[in-house]
């Protein structure tokens, strides 16, 4: 062989490989975690639409009893993992997954109509103040120390585009969210150190949309904005799910 044709075949062999550099493969372990008065069950949507396109998707039942409690189990699942994680969290969830979303596998960090906060805040901190006109959840007065929404009221505040069979199964499944959970306060905000999507719910009435522009400018997350309710999860799965492959190719470059 020429000494021209080896150097066109090693030219051509270093252009792979730096094309292969370039082109690294999405992040595939994606981890979703729930917020207050649902359970996990609610990601199905989401977790068949990553699933068909060949993710590996986790989904955490979180107790929702303390910070610390959910923290500690969606480090359990996060350490289950065989790679990298995005981590994705909706409403409360985006609490547990800043302050557990420091551990290495992490390379992503997802709020879909979540909290988002910094150090030393907690959801009774973020809620406290709300702003004149905002919607106020009807969140009922604590039983022994945990936290339902009106029955009535729930379609309503939390899940309007919901179709009303199931947001009214939704309702009457509630999971009881404990108030040590609300007063939990992050340590570290993940968002720091780790990059960060948002989708913000422009019709919430759980979180107002200006309080979640808010929160994801300051995290400086990418954020991408839809019409739609605090269950956009459920009532829109594809948006949802897009913007977490959105986030699982972003990261892993």
């Amino acid at each position: 062989m020429s000494k021209k044709i080896i150097a066109s075949v090693a030219s051509a062999a270093a252009l792979m490989a730096g094309t292969a550099a370039q082109a690294a493969p999405a992040i595939r372990n994606v981890v979703l975690v729930h917020g207050g008065f649902v359970d996990g069950s609610g990601w199905e949507g989401v977790y068949n639409v990553l699933s068909k396109d060949g993710y590996k998707v986790t989904v955490v039942q979180n107790p929702t009893t303390s910070l610390a409690d959910d923290v500690a189990v969606t480090r359990r699942a996060i350490a289950a993992q065989d790679g990298p994680v995005i981590l994705v969290g909706h409403s409360y969830g985006g609490v547990v997954i800043t302050e557990s979303g420091n551990d290495a596998k992490v390379k992503g960090l997802v709020y879909i109509a979540a909290f988002a906060p910094d150090k030393g805040e907690s959801v009774n901190s973020l809620i406290a103040n709300p702003p004149p006109g905002a919607s106020v959840p009807p969140i009922l007065p604590p039983q022994d120390g945990f936290l339902f929404l009106d029955r009535e009221k729930f379609a309503a505040s939390f899940a309007a585009d919901v179709k009303p069979a199931q947001a009214a199964f939704m309702a009457s499944s509630q999971v009881p969210w404990g108030v040590a959970a609300l007063e939990g306060q992050v340590t570290t905000p993940a968002w720091k150190s780790r990059p960060s999507w948002y989708l913000v719910t422009a019709d919430d009435r759980m979180i107002p949309a200006p309080a979640q522009r808010q929160m994801a400018g300051r995290a400086g997350a990418t954020a991408v904005e839809t019409a739609g309710s605090h269950a956009i999860y459920v009532s829109n799965p594809q948006v949802v799910a897009r913007l977490i492959e959105q986030a699982a190719q972003g990261a892993a470059k």
